[in-house]
């Protein structure tokens, strides 16, 4: 398990010992991971619904989209424009529904394919962290690539990780990956804040029942066989899908629908859980 420093205890024996956060960039007091064992999961629609449900209760939120070879939270987030550097070093990040967010896909355009091997990779994420000016945030989301690879590695090294959100859709075949990002992420000292179920179920509109062509259940049966928090199921839905396209997250564009309220409780077991809390002590 992640140690964390009881700050108040060293201040008081006169001690400088660093708090673990300090590795983050300036002005961060939290990073979480939103990851993802398997690939078609829906892990960037749940980033970034789930930042724009964060900045509405007042958070000051960042998004760092870490998903170098299929960048999508500029087109999911309605942001477009080179980010602009002042000095030469210093990045300025963009900013849309409450939420300021830093990408590779903002420095190429949607058909360029980004051709990197692994220090390449390593390298530009520890520039989009260090370099980007994010101002004060309370927590900064990374949405991550698929599977355990170099970036997975260098953010849980190079930083303080408060813990991870992995995200899954509920059959075998997806549970199975998502396994091993959990287990690279117990191995990398970086604690689980639990997992969600995406694409639980659907309500047809022609007989008004619901369905789950996915299965059902797998996700929440996989968090408690690890004793790990189950953060709740998000429905397959054309509105979340019609508005992550558009660059309007369900949480802005129907934002009382019961899809966008799957959202704001998975927001609000986030806010509530103790390790958010103790991630800043």
């Amino acid at each position: 398990m992640v140690q964390y420093t009881e700050v108040g205890k060293s201040n008081l024996i006169g001690t400088d010992a660093p708090r673990p956060q300090d590795k983050n960039p300036k002005g961060v007091d939290r990073i979480i991971a939103v990851a993802s064992g398997k690939g078609g999961v829906g892990k960037s629609t749940v980033s970034s619904n789930l930042a724009v449900a964060m900045a509405s209760k007042g958070l000051k939120v960042g998004l760092l989209d870490a998903d170098v070879y299929g960048p999508s939270q500029p087109r999911m987030l309605g942001v477009s424009g080179r980010p602009s550097s002042p000095d030469g070093n210093t990045i300025l990040p963009l900013r849309n529904h409450g939420v300021t967010l830093m990408s590779l896909g903002l420095m190429t355009s949607e058909e360029e394919a980004i051709v990197w091997r692994g220090p390449m990779l390593m390298g530009a994420l520890q520039q989009m962290m260090n370099q980007v000016d994010w101002g004060r945030l309370d927590v900064l989301l990374v949405d991550l690539p698929p599977g355990t690879g170099d970036v997975q590695m260098t953010l849980s090294q190079k930083f303080f990780v408060a813990g991870a959100i992995v995200v899954s859709t509920p059959q075998d075949i997806a549970l199975m990956d998502a396994r091993k990002g959990i287990d690279m992420f117990k191995r990398m000292d970086v604690p689980l804040f639990g997992l969600v179920e995406n694409m639980a179920s659907f309500i047809c509109d022609g007989c008004g029942k619901e369905h789950h062509p996915f299965g059902h259940g797998g996700a929440r049966a996989e968090a408690e066989k690890l004793g790990a928090p189950f953060l709740g199921e998000i429905p397959l839905d054309l509105d979340i899908r019609i508005g992550s396209d558009g660059g309007v997250p369900i949480v802005v564009s129907k934002p009382d629908s019961p899809q966008a309220q799957a959202f704001q409780r998975l927001a609000d077991q986030i806010i509530a859980s103790e390790q958010y809390a103790r991630a800043v002590q």
